[in-house]
């Protein structure tokens, strides 16, 4: 058996701890939601709706305990609430669009013929959740996904093991059967397995590249439907008629909050020259507002880092880029909290940064930003575009048709004017390059976790 262990980052000290299922056990898992999954896809819309919508509520029940495993497991202050409020705002956008995303598509309904696209459920869905946003990136898909009539097995990051007992415990005493909803601890080898098995009909993945990639060889030759949210180097740009200080304030905040581990997170700025000393100087005002501590702190602003090796990730980025002439603007000694080898991470914004340094072209997940000047549009345009990744994008101007015009050339899944880290339940959630594939959100949510079946119906012959 393998032990799947929560390392708290808090302390250091084992969290939580669960046996892996054994691949026979997994199996048996997987079959009993491929058994129950028609009759669950037979009840009405409304029933499989309103299910739903009771287990969020059960969810929200239960925030104050929720909030408090969140700290001690991934290391996010209490103070922030938790992932609630965005948890209600998609799940109830996705569950009153339902109708209409699910809705057949007539093309001919006369006295000759009846022609329709409806979409049936993929079957079994498998949602592979990170630790990063671990409600919200789990119910991105679960909440479509059971509506749309699927079965769904959770297996959720090592990080945050509790997440999903809590969701499956909300799901479950909403009225959600166990044999349609099932959270599962895995260990790789046996998911690689049920994959290459053709265990589930769809498969969504938020996480590493390096993970991607092992999950599409696992798939290789199943024919098995992938969505794929990967890595990210989102940049922001601040142009010469931005409102300088909402730019601050925001860029900052979508670089930093949650020790800058958040999927669409700003991981390197470009300001137009006349903004930019006044940029770099009221951002690391900002970045030094923050207090570095234990989460359960109400006071504290910016947690550790989930884990040690993320925290070794960042330091080794910052400190490759200072020895090939960066520098760094915030004094470490500010944040006494931060001991230069364990988990708690001081923010830090670096300037004199170029496209050489792995810090503005890599990765990097963790409280850090690096910031350039530009000179035009155009060579805006061209340092976005040098990633591997394309999530979103941020375009700061008081000029809408400018932002369109820049938008337009950017290799991106989403493109901010004036606000970004924002996930809009109304739109596809996708990204380009090495980011992934698929699309999550809105009507595309819906796309992905079911399939088109056309109907055909000559209803005289003569």
């Amino acid at each position: 058996m393998t032990t799947i262990r929560c390392i708290s980052p808090v302390d250091g000290r084992v969290y939580a701890e669960r046996e892996a299922l054994s691949l026979e056990a997994a199996r048996g898992a997987v079959a009993r939601l491929r058994q129950h999954q028609r009759a669950w896809a037979g009840r009405p819309l409304e029933e499989r709706v309103a299910l739903v919508r009771g287990a969020i509520d059960r969810l929200e029940a239960m925030n104050d305990r929720i909030v408090e495993e969140l700290a001690w497991q991934m290391g996010r202050p209490v103070r922030y609430g938790g992932e609630i409020g965005g948890v209600r705002e998609r799940a109830d956008y996705m569950t009153a669009h339902a109708p209409r995303a699910l809705a057949p598509e007539v093309v001919e309904d006369s006295p000759a013929f009846l022609r329709k696209v409806t979409r049936e459920p993929q079957g079994v869905v498998l949602v592979i959740a990170p630790w990063n946003y671990p409600y919200l990136t789990a119910l991105n898909t679960i909440v479509p996904a059971l509506v749309a009539g699927n079965a769904v097995m959770l297996k959720h990051a090592s990080q945050t093991l509790l997440v999903g007992e809590r969701i499956a415990e909300a799901f479950h005493d909403a009225g959600v059967p166990e044999d349609v909803f099932a959270n599962v601890v895995l260990d790789h080898p046996t998911t690689s397995a049920l994959i290459g098995e053709k265990g589930f009909d769809f498969i969504n993945f938020t996480g590493s590249v390096r993970g991607g990639a092992e999950i599409e060889r696992a798939a290789a030759g199943t024919f098995t439907g992938l969505g794929l949210e990967l890595g990210g180097k989102d940049p922001g740009y601040v142009m010469e008629d931005a409102d300088l200080d909402a730019a601050v304030a925001t860029l900052m905040d979508g670089a930093l909050y949650n020790s800058g581990q958040c999927c669409c997170g700003i991981e390197r700025i470009y300001v137009a020259a006349p903004l930019y000393d006044a940029f770099v100087e009221k951002a690391v005002e900002e970045a030094k507002k923050l207090r570095l501590g234990n989460p359960l702190d109400p006071e504290t602003t910016l947690g550790p880092m989930a884990n040690l090796r993320f925290a070794e990730v960042v330091r080794a980025q910052v400190a490759e880029a200072i020895g090939s002439g960066a520098r760094a603007l915030v004094d470490p000694a500010l944040f006494p909290a931060d001991d230069g080898k364990g988990p708690y991470v001081a923010p830090q914004i670096l300037v004199d940064v170029d496209h050489s340094m792995r810090v503005m072209r890599e990765e990097t997940f963790g409280p850090v930003v690096g910031i350039m000047k530009v000179e035009s549009d155009a060579e805006a345009i061209r340092l976005m575009n040098d990633s591997d990744y394309g999530l979103t994008a941020s375009l700061w101007t008081a000029d809408p048709a400018r932002a369109e015009r820049v938008g337009r050339e950017v290799e991106t899944g989403t493109v901010f004017m004036n606000r970004c880290d924002y996930v809009d339940p109304g739109l596809c959630w996708t990204g380009c390059k090495m980011t992934g594939r698929g699309g999550a959100m809105g009507t595309h949510g819906f796309l992905s976790v079911t399939r088109p079946k056309s109907w055909h119906l000559r209803k005289a012959v003569k």
